[in-house]
């Protein structure tokens, strides 16, 4: 990976470069070069090759929790974190759980990602989720996402978060001012408007900061700060 924004380098580790400290909530999604967040499959695997994919594992393995949307979860194609040796290695603890924002508890409860994979599900006060679900509750009626966060990084100790998406979750997070930071992964790949998924919905205009940039394998990886407030 090469680092062209702000300091030029022909090598950086990306380990080292995606590091941050302290309470952090950092959206990470690959897009196509004309904006879809999934591909012809309406997923994203396939969208930045490998060396997306490295991008991916490094962001999970920095995380200390990886926030998801119930509507990915139902897609089944997530399972229980697993990270390769060598980032396991540098990361020394188990990887981070994943962390499931649900208000309607419309999901497979008997998958294996809640059966092996030990997933936290954040819902509303009244939801009643199985017994051998982890529950931070947040919410009368609807799922309070500030009120979530606070419990999350505050109350359980999951500083550094990570939100995969999907799209209404991102944008539920932007729209409440939540995020600090949007990592985009940019594939040398057209979509099409036949397959096009929009990376978030209807959120009011917000001007961010190009923080970095870097290239690998002609993906381009973009990191942009919110200027959220800190705590």
């Amino acid at each position: 990976m090469r680092r062209l924004l702000p300091e030029p380098a022909a090598e950086v580790d990306p380990y080292e470069e995606y590091g941050v400290s302290g309470p952090w909530l950092r959206v990470g999604m690959v897009a196509s070069l004309d904006g879809s967040v999934t591909d012809e499959e309406r997923w994203s695997d396939r969208l930045g090759g490998r060396a997306d994919q490295r991008v991916f594992r490094t962001l999970r393995a920095l995380a200390d929790g990886i926030m998801v949307g119930a509507g990915t979860v139902r897609t089944g194609r997530l399972g229980p974190v697993r990270l390769p040796a060598e980032l396991a290695a540098r990361r020394g603890r188990p990887p981070a759980p994943l962390i499931v924002v649900s208000r309607s508890l419309d999901l497979d409860f008997s998958a294996p990602l809640f059966t092996e994979g030990r997933p936290i599900l954040v819902t509303s006060d009244d939801a009643r989720p199985p017994a051998h679900v982890r529950v931070v509750s947040a919410g009368e009626g609807d799922v309070d996402l500030p009120l979530a966060l606070h419990r999350l990084q505050g109350e359980h100790g999951f500083q550094h978060l990570l939100c995969e998406g999907g799209p209404a979750l991102a944008t539920s997070l932007l729209a409440d001012g939540l995020v600090d930071e949007l990592c985009v992964n940019i594939a040398p790949t057209l979509i099409g408007t036949r397959h096009h998924t929009r990376m978030v919905g209807d959120l009011a205009r917000r001007d961010l900061a190009l923080d970095a940039v870097y290239a690998d394998e002609d993906v381009l990886f973009l990191r942009y700060l919110t200027g959220r407030p800190r705590p």
